[in-house]
């Protein structure tokens, strides 16, 4: 609005500079009057100019007032519209966003929760194996401290025969069951000389009674695969070890191979490192053990042998059985031969008597129909006898 006033005001002003302009060009065109009438024309052309820029700047001012009065209701009314559409949008918008975060909250809850429920079984189960690895740290510490003691007891040379002694007792209760002596027995007296071997088994023939000794050669072995020793110790320990062992074949075979009462002889080692060793780097001790029939096994091969010794003994004990039951048959066979020809004499029997019984069927029928011709006679169509 302010621009259009200026534009008015400025309009105006152009006029009236205008009108001066033309008035007094005519002034002066008409004659040259003195400077009084001249004033008196401007005086007069400048009221008349003053009353019609009065006019017209009123009238020109109603007119400005009025568009701004009706520029007024209408951005009134435009505003009023404005603001009821926004306040509607603004309403619209507020309901929307309250759907939406309603629903995100939902989520948003159900999410906290789901993530809750896994974090507590996930932290339960967390609690479960620190349980677990507690437990298992606990056994860990006891099997540490058992290998302490194992580790003290294969130090000392009567406790690795013990401990030689308990795993072969164990072997056999394995496969034989505790206190079977029909398979084996354990500290069995052997010869005359008061020797007792660590267990004998017994076997069928041709193997009969086997002895088994017990032996743990360790302190050699372990100097051999010593790295703090030098080479020639090692060497050294190598060749007492071998040493060893045949001391111990012979030892086994001068005193549980007895002629009459066994044959044949078994060092048992408790340890599969020694056994291995024996076997991959030491082929000599093998064929040093097979003239003096003493056979080295370690737990696993003993086990083997154990198990096949078994399983021919119940074939054995299976064979006895069906010669058991072959005797039985046979009387069984002879039993049903007597009962055919029993059976037989009885068919006999059994077709004369229903010959018989044909026979008296048939004298039945005959005696059934004289009765039945009897009672139709009329008796008294009959005469009287006199």
């Amino acid at each position: 609005m302010e621009g259009f006033m200026e534009i008015i005001l400025i309009s105006l002003l152009i006029l009236i500079l205008i009108i001066i302009l033309v008035l007094t060009f005519k002034i002066f065109a008409r004659s040259a009057n003195p400077v009084i009438d001249l004033e008196k024309n401007l005086l007069k052309e400048l009221n008349e100019s003053k009353l019609f820029m009065v006019k017209e700047t009123g009238e020109n001012f109603t007119k400005v007032t009025q568009s701004l009065l009706d520029n007024s209701r209408n951005i009134s009314k435009d505003f009023d519209g404005l603001k009821d559409s926004v306040q509607a949008r603004v309403n619209e918008l507020v309901k929307t966003v309250d759907a939406k975060l309603s629903e995100i909250s939902s989520k948003v809850e159900e999410k906290l929760n789901k993530g809750f429920e896994k974090t507590n079984t996930a932290f339960a189960s967390m609690m479960e194996r620190l349980g677990k690895i507690d437990e298992a740290q606990k056994k860990i510490e006891l099997l540490s401290q058992d290998v302490g003691s194992l580790q003290d007891v294969l130090t000392d040379k009567k406790n690795r025969g013990t401990y030689g002694e308990v795993h072969l007792n164990q072997i056999l209760k394995s496969i034989f069951g505790e206190n079977n002596t029909r398979m084996y027995t354990l500290q069995q007296p052997i010869g005359n000389e008061g020797c007792k071997v660590d267990a004998m088994l017994y076997c069928p023939e041709p193997l009969g009674k086997i002895p088994v000794d017990s032996k743990f050669p360790m302190e050699n072995y372990n100097r051999m695969f010593d790295k703090t020793l030098d080479e020639l110790t090692r060497e050294k320990a190598r060749k007492d070890f071998k040493q060893n062992i045949k001391k111990h074949i012979d030892d086994i075979a001068s005193k549980y191979i007895i002629k009459g009462e066994t044959t044949q002889a078994i060092m048992f080692l408790p340890a599969e490192a020694i056994f291995a060793e024996i076997n991959a780097y030491h082929p000599d001790l093998i064929e040093y053990t097979q003239p003096k029939n003493v056979w080295i096994a370690s737990p696993t091969t003993f086990m083997a042998l154990l198990t096949t010794v078994q399983s021919v003994i119940k074939n054995i004990d299976t064979q006895k059985q069906a010669s058991i039951i072959k005797t039985h048959l046979d009387k069984l066979a002879e039993e049903f031969g007597r009962y055919t020809k029993r059976w037989g004499s009885l068919s006999k029997h059994i077709e004369e008597v229903s010959n018989d019984v044909k026979d008296i069927s048939t004298t039945t029928d005959k005696i059934s129909k004289q009765f039945t011709s009897i009672e139709k006679v009329d008796f008294e169509s009959l005469p009287e006898p006199e």
